[in-house]
């Protein structure tokens, strides 16, 4: 049964993504910022790279109603989720599903905490990658969406399938979130402070810090109960070496825009001190890229 109405909550690069792509055989209303909400609406939303066409869709800079058996798909920056949801709790509605699709941990989490039993909420990734550097253009890498196994991800799958959006429905969804969050551990701050694409990253001389921060997210993931594949370092050198965009967290600096930086090596680092794990160069890098983001005038005080 599909959705009567979805909604992209954070129309940003993989927001606009997803809302295009859907946008096909769905009705659906992209939620984001105001000059690519209008930029979307007077001229349609345009997409490049693995697929290049125009979207023509709704958008909005709020969630004005909310009707029954709609999809919400929460795309916001990590550290915008709970705020995003507060802001629309009075709509929500019982049968009302939110797809929290972000990096980091802890996500749901902050979602479950502000939306209470109002609704029901399901946690996903996705593995492809977009650039949003322009209102209403965004460039494309196709990958797969990843949702938490239930009924309701069954009816999302099957709405995603027929909009050229490939899913997999996975029992234990945390193990799939740690291996992405070791891979964003990696790409996201180096590809931010060397201002360079994640592909570029492959370095021999890079080699010895990426693998090191591999190492301690392992660390700290095995203390939370995880399990992780054997030479997780080398497999992650390889998915690295076949991404060619800018990184979220690069294009967040380009932009003078806040990081997700306390949901990815900082998670990992607050974890560490939990389990008195130390984690040096996780440490290292959540330091330099707030000092980044210093220089950029982003304060963290709120």
């Amino acid at each position: 049964m599909s959705f009567n109405k979805i909604i992209v909550l954070g129309a940003g690069a993989i927001g606009s993504i997803y809302g295009g792509l859907l946008s096909k055989k769905n009705d659906v209303t992209l939620i984001g910022n105001k000059a690519h909400v209008d930029a979307v609406s007077s001229k349609g939303l345009s997409i490049s790279g693995d697929i290049n066409e125009t979207f023509y869709l709704k958008a909005d800079t709020e969630i004005r109603g909310i009707p029954e058996n709609a999809l919400i798909i929460l795309t916001t920056k990590a550290y915008d989720s709970a705020k995003a949801i507060k802001r629309i709790k009075k709509l929500l509605k019982k049968d009302t599903v939110v797809l929290v699709l972000q990096n980091g941990l802890g996500n749901e989490e902050a979602v479950k905490h502000v939306a209470g039993y109002k609704t029901k909420i399901l946690r996903g990734i996705t593995t492809m990658a977009a650039e949003f550097f322009e209102p209403k253009r965004v460039r494309f890498w196709s990958g797969e969406t990843i949702i938490e196994q239930n009924e309701d991800a069954e009816r999302i799958a099957e709405i995603f399938g027929k909009c050229m959006l490939k899913t997999r429905l996975f029992n234990d969804i945390n193990i799939e979130v740690w291996n992405k969050l070791v891979v964003n551990c990696v790409v996201n701050p180096l590809s931010a402070l060397f201002h360079v694409r994640n592909c570029e990253l492959v370095s021999g001389s890079l080699k010895t810090v990426q693998h090191e921060i591999v190492r301690e997210c392992i660390d700290v993931g095995k203390a939370e109960g995880m399990t992780f594949p054997k030479d997780l370092e080398e497999k992650v050198d390889e998915k690295i070496s076949s991404y060619t965009n800018f990184s979220s967290m690069y294009q967040d600096v380009m932009k003078g825009k806040k990081t997700e930086i306390d949901f990815l090596n900082g998670k990992v680092v607050e974890l560490g001190r939990k389990h008195n794990i130390p984690t040096p160069v996780n440490e290292t890098l959540v330091c330099l890229i707030k000092f980044m983001e210093e220089k950029n005038g982003i304060s963290r005080k709120n």
